[in-house]
């Protein structure tokens, strides 16, 4: 029996740093298996690519990936600290095997995580990350592979890492479009977008006034960034801007404050650039990806278009994943990570923003004007459990959720899943009528409370 524990998440190798398995020892390991699954056997020295944010630890993992890597035979690029999107763009455009990325996105500084790219730009898939991961645990097979003296890999440093993504996100706007005029607020996180966002801007002409933009390896994501907002919003009001935008720690994505102060989020991206791309006929089958947390709001709204929303499990990578598969263009999430599959193989929050800012310089239209989705009300009723029982196996909660569904009658939505990360249910319903649908909510709870509670 495999009694190893488990490594990858949802989204790479992820914990405390300097606690197993955010460790030097396991990110040792973890670089001698990714080298060691992308080694070629012609002889040449593969490449792969290792760019971090702004935290601490960023400088511990980044020296054990890069004896691990190298011990086998494999040459590393050192990026530095550079958005998650970055990293994914430059292992693409510099031909490398592979990609890693050091970061815990939105997470605060103690936290940190690894996750692997393939030479095509995208996350790998589950198969190749099972490969890593039972390689990291046998200690044998990867030692037995370990490259000759004369074979070790050498490292460098790219030096022009971050100018060569610059020039690539302003690819991503018009030539003949400029932001001359438009004030703009970004909150760097104090994380890997912390001179890229701001720089970007300016170059295409916006007056910025940059916050949380001093990194110190340990306020990451502290009181900034897209999980707190009320100083982006206070500075926008107080400066009069445009917009504001606030990127996570990694800057794979964006969340936006309006002219007004009001939040326009990852749903309300996807459907006002959903509708103007599809009258431009740049929207692949007319058709939307977003996760099963979207709003019905966003369904509404691009239903109203003539448009289709199809859904995914929660998470980027799910998102990623639909969207590839049939080859559509434009998906996301509500917290911001949206994915524009013209431009970049993943997530970007300054992508996402210069193109919510090509938008308001091409309709005239200050942002608070350009909001095409109405946000329906949303209950959520988290249900403590003593055990995971499949849905399905419990009639009264399907009774319940059946009568429920019945009584929305295409005018809501509701979504009843288990947590990943705790023993509990978690019951979400949207609709019309806020009394109405807390009330279905609560039914759907008490149900399963009493069949597992």
């Amino acid at each position: 029996m495999n009694t190893n524990p488990k490594l990858f998440g949802t989204d790479g190798v992820r914990g405390v740093a300097n606690r197993e398995p955010i460790t030097s020892e396991t990110a040792l390991k973890l670089g001698r298996a990714l080298a060691y699954v992308f080694r070629h056997k012609s002889g040449r020295h593969r490449r792969i690519l290792i760019g971090k944010d702004t935290r601490l630890s960023g400088y511990m993992l980044e020296t054990a990936l890069e004896s691990g890597i190298c011990s086998m035979g494999v040459d590393v690029w050192l990026i530095g600290p550079l958005p998650t999107p970055g990293i994914a763009f430059l292992t693409r455009s510099m031909r490398a095997d592979a990609g890693v990325v050091i970061s815990a996105s939105h997470n605060p500084f103690q936290d940190n995580g690894i996750k692997f790219f393939s030479r095509e730009g995208y996350k790998l898939d589950d198969e190749t990350e099972c490969r890593i991961e039972k390689l990291v645990f046998d200690d044998a097979e990867l030692l037995s592979h370990r490259a000759e003296a004369h074979d070790i890999g050498k490292a460098a440093r790219i030096d022009d890492a971050l100018g060569r993504y610059l020039v690539f996100l302003k690819g991503c706007v018009p030539r003949t479009l400029t932001f001359d005029g438009l004030r703009v607020v970004i909150d760097c996180a104090n994380g890997a977008g912390y001179k890229v966002g701001p720089d970007v801007l300016e170059e295409l002409g916006a007056d910025v006034i940059a916050i949380a933009n001093d990194p110190d390896g340990t306020n990451i994501n502290r009181d900034c960034g897209a999980m707190h907002l009320d100083t982006l919003r206070r500075r926008v009001l107080e400066e009069r801007a445009h917009i504001g935008i606030a990127l996570d720690g990694d800057a794979d994505r964006a969340l936006f404050i309006d002219d007004k102060g009001e939040l326009f989020d990852g749903d309300d991206v996807m459907a006002m650039l959903g509708l103007k791309l599809a009258t431009e006929g740049r929207l692949r089958a007319n058709t939307v990806v977003a996760s099963v947390m979207s709003n019905f709001g966003l369904e509404l709204a691009l239903k109203g278009g003539g448009l289709r929303l199809v859904r995914t499990d929660v998470g980027d990578p799910a998102v990623a994943r639909e969207m590839r598969q049939h080859s559509y263009s434009l998906g996301g999430e509500q917290s911001g990570h949206v994915i524009f599959m013209e431009h970049s193989t993943t997530g970007d929050g300054l992508i996402t923003a210069l193109l919510v800012m090509s938008c308001m310089i091409e309709r005239g239209k200050p942002l608070s004007d350009l909001r095409v989705m109405r946000r329906v009300p949303q209950v959520l009723e988290n249900v403590r459990v003593s055990r995971r029982v499949p849905l399905g196996e419990m009639p009264e909660v399907q009774r319940v959720i059946a009568d429920a569904e019945a009584d929305l009658a295409g005018k809501g939505r509701l979504l009843v899943r288990y947590s990943g990360t705790e023993m509990l249910a978690r019951v979400m319903v949207e609709g019309e009528d806020e009394a109405r649908i807390a009330a279905l909510a609560r039914g759907i709870g008490a149900a399963i409370v009493r069949s597992i509670g």
